[in-house]
């Protein structure tokens, strides 16, 4: 085993982020490592590098393996060029390569015992030099470099001077110059454009080594791992499934069609348990006088049958008690959107019209003349390279910005869900609780609403009481799907629906989507959500936004 992981428990002030975590990780094995936001993955990468400590636990690592890790911030020593760090990257291979040329010196001028002694050195570090891809490095540096579209870089340029995206992918390609034994990975797949993500997998596929990855991109793992371990949002502790997402995914299913029957088994059991006490307790208020005429007989009949169905009411009410002290909960509503939609209102007409729509900051221009209409049914969903402007266009759209030049129209029956990246609508006031933030602009009366968010889901009971601003950026989403769900809209406006929430959510927020019968525009850069959508897929791009993309490979995704 290359890792063991046994019993990690770790906590902030009162909150317990693991809660007993184990796993292990063993050559070959190649693991994504799964969970809402804030569940404690990052940290349990951390506790395993020894960047963090556990508060209690253990974690063995193999001796003579080494460990490679990609955080998601990227940070090297100041002053260095890529050169240098390349170099770096690089040192225990040609410290090997050294190693191997003296002992060729020395094989030379010697003889007997010192000479197989020095045979066998050589014949270790000539495998270790093979093993971290020694016989090839320059072929690898040309193609880790091409893959991850650093190639172009001056090498000889300070690293502290690249973007942040050109920062993370020269800091991936790095970690697989170095081919560790082990790779952690958390979230690689950021700044990757589509053709980068394809060249990634295929690598990944290959590469020789155990891998641990941190991601939410579920076509990354689906195409790279071959198990799935999940830290559970409430309880934090490990659940480990075989094979690629769509495995976890169909077990996942599974388990839950399970909860729903032994749900309804239990609530089944409480019925009959409640109604034989009930049944039981009346038929003795009814008992028939004995025909005896010996009171002494009688007396003991009677004081007999009445033990019995004491003993009877009891058992059923201690078992009933048993059962109500930790019930099974009753399995979330599947999630739907419910539009307030009148085919009539909107009957000849367009939801939205956009015409010449320019906007700039400073000497930058975003985008450019751009025009398109959404029909009642369209489903759109645009892609770009981060900055191209794309949640620019949608807060456009929705009222939030001011276009430099140009004009929108919304139709007047028009009743629109905007799903924001900011989530600036549930933080405006970060001591609201939780029920307080969803229940604003909403028209049912409190009880309604507190069933219909009860029913989602996406909260316990408890949670509701605590306040906004102390909830994870993923609880924070998942009020946000909450109030779109809620608020009956005709049109929705997606800002990257995928990010921050866990892969059950994301299935059922995108099986809801499908049902949706307005139109639907959304900002997305997972391609699952992208297959699953549908619909027609834009491209803004050089200021322009290109409406006849055919293939996702045409356009990077971020």
């Amino acid at each position: 085993m290359f890792i063991t992981v046994s019993d990690i428990h770790k906590s902030y002030n009162s909150n317990a982020v693991l809660n007993g975590v184990s796993l292990t990780l063993n050559d070959g094995e190649r693991i994504g490592l799964v969970g809402a936001n804030g569940v404690g993955k990052s940290t349990l990468l951390k506790i395993i590098t020894g960047e963090l400590d556990a508060d209690s636990g253990t974690v063995q690592l193999s001796s003579g393996r080494r460990v490679g890790y990609l955080a998601q911030t990227i940070k090297f020593a100041e002053g260095k060029s890529v050169a240098d760090l390349i170099a770096d990257s690089l040192d225990h291979v040609y410290g090997l390569e050294r190693k191997m040329r003296a002992l060729e010196v020395a094989m030379s001028q010697l003889d007997g015992e010192a000479l197989d002694q020095t045979l066998a050195d050589y014949g270790d570090a000539s495998d270790q030099f093979e093993r971290y891809g020694g016989y090839d490095l320059d072929y690898r540096l040309d193609t880790v470099l091409a893959g991850l579209g650093v190639d172009q870089l001056d090498r000889a340029r300070p690293f502290a001077t690249l973007s942040g995206g050109e920062k993370a992918r020269v800091g991936l390609a790095l970690l697989l110059l170095g081919a560790p034994d082990v790779l952690l990975l958390d979230e690689p797949t950021n700044h990757l454009d589509f053709a980068m993500l394809d060249w990634l997998e295929s690598y990944l596929r290959r590469y020789p080594g155990a891998i641990l990855i941190v991601s939410h991109d579920r076509q990354f793992l689906n195409r790279t791992v071959n198990a799935i371990i999940e830290i559970d949002e409430h309880q934090r502790v490990a659940k480990r499934y075989a094979g690629n997402y769509d495995a976890y995914l169909i077990e996942r299913t599974r388990e839950r069609r399970q909860w729903q029957i032994d749900f309804e088994r239990q609530q089944e059991e409480i019925r009959d348990l409640r109604l034989q006490i009930k049944e039981t307790a009346h038929r003795n208020t009814n008992y028939r006088a004995h025909t005896d005429n010996d009171k002494f007989v009688i007396n003991i009949k009677i004081a007999t049958h009445d033990h019995t169905v004491s003993k009877r009411i009891k058992a059923a009410e201690e078992k009933l008690k048993r059962i109500e002290a930790n019930p099974i909960p009753m399995p979330p509503e599947p999630l739907a959107f419910v539009a307030d939609f009148d085919p009539e209102a909107l009957k000849g007409g367009l939801p939205i019209i956009a015409s010449g729509l320019r906007k700039s900051y400073g000497d930058r221009t975003l985008f450019d003349d751009v025009n398109f209409v959404v029909g009642a049914k369209s489903r759109i969903v645009i892609i770009g390279e981060n900055g191209a402007g794309k949640s620019t266009l949608l807060r456009i759209l929705v009222g939030d910005e001011q276009a430099d030049a140009g004009s929108v129209y919304i139709h007047p029956a028009v009743r629109t869900g905007y799903l924001d990246q900011e989530r600036r609508a549930i933080t405006a006031d970060p001591h609201l609780n939780v029920f307080e933030a969803f229940r604003q602009g909403l028209e049912d009366n409190d009880k309604a609403l507190m069933s219909l968010l009860l029913r989602m889901g996406l909260f316990r009971y408890d949670d509701l009481r605590g306040e906004v601003g102390a909830l994870s950026s993923g609880q924070q989403r998942k009020l946000q799907i909450a109030r779109l769900m809620a608020l009956r809209a005709n049109l929705l406006i997606l800002d990257e629906p995928t990010n921050d929430v866990s892969f059950d959510v994301l299935e059922g927020l995108e099986d809801a989507l499908k049902q949706f019968p307005g139109a639907v525009i959304a900002v997305s850069h997972d391609r699952r959500f992208i297959e699953r959508f549908g619909g027609d897929v834009w491209a803004l791009r050089d200021g322009r936004l290109d409406q006849n993309v055919v293939a996702l490979s045409e356009v990077g995704a971020r």
